[in-house]
């Protein structure tokens, strides 16, 4: 899988795959702990919201990690853990690699352009990956993130609604 391998740097912003950051994983698990606020996690699937203590935190790590690709958001200048970054990887004969993100960022980082500077970056290393496709989902009550969407050039697509939640495309190839 490709996007376990992913990696990139912005100008305020360090994302890689959550192992391969110097963080330890006690640090790694409070950390986890401190993003996925009963607030951040209100639009998340039903089992994954609420209040995390570090041993769920640790459990939701390595349940997802099971299936996906998880990426660590670190500020650039603090090196501290703001953000998390969820990737599926699917690839399509007719269509080519498609990846589907999902992202959460602490309630601190909020209202800094931190999520539409974590998008651009990452739609950055998709082309380098010749990535085809990059689809996410956002609650349609979650004005904030369709807008990171739609500043980075994603568009909605039509019919693909599910359970309240837009799906935003961006076709890279």
């Amino acid at each position: 899988m490709i996007c376990r391998s992913s990696s990139f740097i912005t100008d305020r912003l360090v994302v890689g795959e959550w192992r391969s950051l110097s963080v330890s994983d006690k640090d790694m698990f409070n950390a986890i702990a401190a993003i996925l606020t009963p607030t951040v996690t209100q639009s998340l699937p039903e089992d994954w919201r609420g209040e995390y203590s570090v041993h769920r935190a640790a459990r939701w790590l390595e349940n997802i990690d099971q299936e996906a690709a998880i990426l660590l958001v670190l500020d650039r200048s603090s090196e501290n853990p703001i953000g998390l970054m969820i990737l599926f990887e699917s690839v399509e004969e007719r269509s080519g690699r498609i990846v589907r993100i999902g992202y959460m960022l602490a309630e601190s980082s909020w209202g800094n352009g931190y999520a539409t500077e974590l998008l651009q970056g990452f739609v950055s290393w998709c082309k380098k990956m010749e990535i085809a496709s990059v689809i996410g989902g956002v609650e349609r009550d979650n004005v904030a993130s369709q807008r990171v969407m739609e500043k980075n050039g994603f568009g909605i697509l039509p019919n693909e609604q599910s359970h309240g939640e837009l799906l935003y495309e961006l076709r890279l190839q």
